[in-house]
């Protein structure tokens, strides 16, 4: 069947279209999560729940015992779901899937199956022949943020102004992170608790201004002191890496040489940050935290940098990412000062 996306099928869902089978795949896990509890729910009554749904492990599951699952009639209720995770796992030639075909072209009428594929590689086309394609790939920015309120009323939260915008710089677009995080706050915090910027910042141990954001914003900006005083922030947080902030730093200095390309192309300063973000839609590059944000980011970058000094800076991230992968180096902040020294040195044009 041809592939929905993960819209499409939470309408379904809405208006009581519940497929036979599905199939979700893509590098969203928390997102395939959510869905196949959506499912479920959907399907479901809570009272039978518990008797009526069978989560396994693809590893675990040989043809035999898939057909006893997918053929077990409900008890007290009209359909059961049996949620399989991880089909990834059978090889091609494993017998398992001479069941899933099998099964697949005629689904019994009492049972709801959900395969599971993990990461973003395409799924056997034996798995989506006779089920419901949902292709779940990441969010889009905003759809991030609205996801982070949803996440956060479900855990008895409201975040106020931008506290969900904070955690997202604070922690990345990282579905499974943002999680974690959140249930930390639910678990710090009193039920019913509005949650303030200043709350995001104790909890996660990051203040506002001190992000990778806010050190990637300090290079493109040519405040290369400012970048420095950060860095003895930034890279006391837990979770960043020298790696981390360098790849950042290299989406940042690529999307402002895009600008400038564009910019010495032709393209008239006033209609840059819209042709900028064109760009980036239809890229869609991941991390990327607004992408409108992101566009006037690279728009006033190419105003500051001109085309040969954002090529050297380009070169010099590439050499402080080979510096800090290597084996025998272990200074990440000395390796990016210097990278940042250099970055300070105009270049001429040639």
């Amino acid at each position: 069947m041809p592939s929905v996306t993960l819209e499409r099928a939470y309408g379904g869902l809405r208006t009581g279209e519940i497929a036979a089978a599905y199939c979700l795949s893509g590098p969203a896990d928390v997102l395939k999560d959510e869905l196949a509890d959506a499912i479920t729910g959907a399907v479901l009554e809570p009272s039978t729940r518990d008797f009526n749904l069978d989560v396994r492990a693809a590893g675990d599951l040989d043809g035999e015992a898939l057909h006893a699952l997918v053929e077990t009639p409900p008890m007290l209720a009209e359909r059961r779901v049996v949620v399989v995770r991880g089909i990834d796992q059978w090889r091609k030639n494993a017998k398992v899937w001479e069941v899933v075909s099998r099964y697949l072209d005629r689904p019994s009428p009492s049972t709801v199956l959900i395969l599971v594929h993990a990461g973003d590689a395409i799924p056997d086309a034996r798995a989506t022949r006779g089920a419901v394609h949902v292709e779940v790939g990441p969010l889009k920015p905003a759809q991030t943020a609205r996801w982070i309120q949803r996440q956060a009323k479900n855990l008895g939260l409201t975040l106020e102004g931008d506290a969900a915008e904070h955690l997202l710089a604070c922690v990345g677009g990282d579905l499974g992170v943002l999680q974690q995080e959140l249930a930390k706050l639910g678990a710090a915090l009193p039920a019913g608790a509005n949650v303030t910027a200043a709350d995001v910042g104790a909890l996660v141990g990051v203040n506002r201004g001190e992000t990778v954001h806010d050190w990637v914003q300090a290079v493109l900006q040519r405040q290369p002191i400012r970048a420095i005083e950060l860095l003895d922030v930034v890279l006391r947080q837990g979770s960043v890496t020298g790696v981390q902030l360098v790849m950042a730093l290299g989406t940042a200095l690529i999307g402002a040489r895009l600008a400038r390309a564009l910019v010495d192309a032709g393209t008239p300063w006033s209609r840059l940050r819209g042709a900028v973000f064109e760009r980036i839609k239809a890229a869609r590059p991941p991390g990327l935290r607004r992408w409108g944000d992101e566009a006037q980011s690279w728009t006033d970058a190419a105003r500051a940098w001109p085309a040969p000094d954002l090529d050297h800076a380009i070169a010099a991230a590439a050499e402080a990412d080979r510096r800090l992968k290597s084996t025998t180096i272990s200074d990440e902040q000395g390796i990016l000062v210097t990278m940042l020294l250099t970055l300070a040195e105009p270049r001429a044009a040639t």
